[in-house]
């Protein structure tokens, strides 16, 4: 990631999102142009910060924030620095936090402004110079401000519904009901932007007959999730979904277990899309957040990665999970850049999704097994809608 950060700021009570902090100087690097950079950052209380000034300044008391620029004159040797690195940014949260209660702020604000202060320093801005560097200082500074303050997505995040698990229970009966195509209609009443669904070679869950009437009905988009097996792409190249997942499938799993291993069956798979595309079928990779992987979907011709985000919903600690956050935020934005479209799912649930929900180059959520779990105690209509909150207070989210 671009932004490396420490919380060395021990005390209780005070919760930093750390998180949202590094969104935050990941978008900053992006709006000064420096996106290929990469900063640090270092939060810390008043005692460290006055040790730090006492060493580097010659001054015994705590400032707000201290700016270490990896070169000096920053702007002007960017190009011919070896290593891409604008700096370090310390940031006292006591002083922060005093400083809101001033001037009638949040934490968050504040330290929002502080970061942008401290990467201007980087950058060569300095207030201290002269009247006029101090007024463009202010000036840029309200910029950058302006623009993290109204950043929104172009488009909303969306979500669609995998409604296998509700034909999982009528198979366990072997009778009509729960139907899933009135499955999929309730949820694109309550908001869903797609519907999903995975014809597996067992036929497991989702029927045929599943998939005709859905194909006739579904008004969002239909999304096929299937192994690359000879007879299932009969079935899709003969149905035309509106896009085609490609995941792994092993009969004895209860579900879908990692990402698909573009890297050791390439030319199997680019043979699939090239089939897909014949008929204007896209189609996505459910991959790991593996950058050799998303290359290798990218190179084969995919349109989309669907990033599996298991590994993050079962993550045993925050520790643990905030890694396999880190992954998959780093694969995202690769994914973006190499061109291809990104979506993410597996495991999440009405307690980790907003997470992955905020990271902006996410455009679609795939949830199954929590929204139809969920359904059981609160009805469809209300599971899918609550998750449609969530995903639509992460999207407010710096």
């Amino acid at each position: 990631m671009p932004t490396d950060l420490t919380n060395q700021y021990p005390a209780a009570g005070v919760a930093v999102d750390v998180r949202r902090l590094i969104r935050l100087a990941d978008r900053l690097l992006t709006e000064c142009g420096v996106a290929d950079h990469t900063v640090s950052m270092l939060l810390v209380d008043d005692r460290e910060m006055t040790r730090l000034n006492n060493h580097y300044r010659g001054k015994n008391k705590p400032t707000n924030v201290l700016s270490f620029p990896f070169a000096e004159g920053a702007d002007e040797s960017l190009a011919s620095i070896p290593v891409k690195e604008l700096g370090d940014i310390v940031i006292s949260v006591d002083t922060a936090l005093r400083e809101s209660i001033e001037f009638g702020q949040t934490l968050f604000e504040r330290l929002t402004w502080l970061t942008i202060h401290g990467m201007l320093h980087l950058l060569g801005h300095d207030h201290e110079r002269s009247a006029a560097d101090e007024q463009a200082m202010l000036v840029k500074e309200q910029e950058l401000l302006d623009k993290v303050k109204n950043h929104r997505r172009t488009t909303m995040t969306k979500l669609a519904i995998n409604v296998d698990h509700v034909a999982t229970i009528r198979q366990a009966r072997g009778i009509a009901d729960p139907d899933p195509v009135a499955a999929a209609a309730i949820c694109e009443m309550a908001g869903a932007s797609g519907i999903v669904i995975h014809l597996r070679e067992d036929r497991r869950h989702i029927q045929d007959r599943d998939l005709q009437l859905l194909r006739q009905t579904i008004k969002t988009k239909l999304n096929l999730e299937m192994g690359a097996n000879k007879d299932i792409i009969t079935v899709a190249l003969d149905l035309k979904p509106d896009l085609v997942t490609l995941v792994p499938e092993k009969r004895e799993e209860l579900t879908t277990e990692g990402g698909l291993d573009v890297l050791a069956q390439k030319k199997k798979i680019a043979k699939v899309i090239e089939k897909m595309a014949r008929e204007s079928i896209p189609v996505s990779i459910f991959a790991d957040p593996d950058p050799a992987q998303l290359a290798a979907a990218n190179e084969i011709g995919a349109t989309f990665v669907e990033l599996h985000t298991g590994k993050y919903c079962d993550a045993k600690n925050e520790s643990e999970r905030n890694h396999e956050f880190m992954l998959l935020s780093s694969a995202a934005e690769e994914a973006a850049r190499m061109g291809l479209r990104v979506c993410a799912g597996h495991g999440l649930n009405y307690y980790n999704t907003a997470p992955i929900a905020e990271l902006d180059t996410v455009e679609e959520l795939s949830i199954g097994h929590a929204i139809i779990a969920r359904a059981v105690f609160v009805g469809l209509d209300r599971a899918v809608r609550d998750m449609l909150a969530i995903i639509r207070q992460a999207d407010m989210t710096i």
